[in-house]
């Protein structure tokens, strides 16, 4: 934060911004909005115009000492898997969001999609929610995949752009009796589609010409 307030002021210096006093302040209210900086973080903006606007900043020692010793405590994890190290476990802790992400994908009414459900019966509910969950174990993984592969893409975006790859069967006559010969090919794709399908070794399963 406070490079970015480093930044700003440097900026002014050098006289290189074109900010109004509001539209300044509204900029300082975006970066020092936290509650938290409030108590320790103190700002001040001089000068009437763009060219002798000055920002001033400084961080007050002892409020933050008072903070941390008031906010930033221990926090202890508590664990069933006694196997686990240090380092397995703060990073299982850390890794709720994931968890999260999840959720929201099984909400997703178009990828990974667990409503709307037609089923009644508790055998049909029961493969229905086995079918989400195990399309969500497959979609995240691929997810991962691409985006170590340099492809940042949600899950969402990554199914897309595979959607596009399809298969069709072109049928050709030449005219003499009996039945048309049939030829399967993908259909066109884009380039990122087709490293996507690389990626994914998707030519396994690619009709052959």
């Amino acid at each position: 934060m406070t490079a970015w307030l480093e930044e700003l002021a440097d900026t002014l210096v050098r006289g290189k911004s074109r900010r109004t006093r509001q539209g300044l302040e509204d900029h300082l209210q975006k970066i020092t909005h936290n509650s938290w900086v409030a108590e320790v973080l103190t700002t001040s903006l001089a000068g009437d115009t763009p060219a002798t606007f000055r920002l001033t900043f400084a961080v007050d020692a002892a409020a933050r000492r008072k903070l941390e010793n008031r906010v930033f405590g221990k926090r202890i994890l508590i664990t069933n898997q006694p196997d686990w190290s240090p380092a397995e476990i703060v990073g299982a802790y850390r890794s709720q969001s994931h968890v999260e992400d999840s959720f929201r994908q099984l909400k997703d009414r178009h990828v990974v999609s667990f409503s709307p459900m037609h089923h009644w019966t508790d055998d049909h509910i029961r493969v229905h929610a086995f079918t989400c969950v195990l399309a969500l174990q497959i979609a995240h993984p691929m997810t991962r995949t691409a985006a170590n592969a340099g492809y940042k893409l949600s899950t969402r975006a990554l199914l897309d752009e595979l959607g596009t790859i399809e298969e069709t069967v072109l049928l050709h006559h030449d005219g003499a009796k009996g039945r048309p010969r049939a030829q399967r090919m993908l259909t066109e794709h884009s380039k990122r589609a087709a490293k996507l399908g690389e990626l994914f070794n998707l030519k396994t399963y690619a009709p052959t010409r």
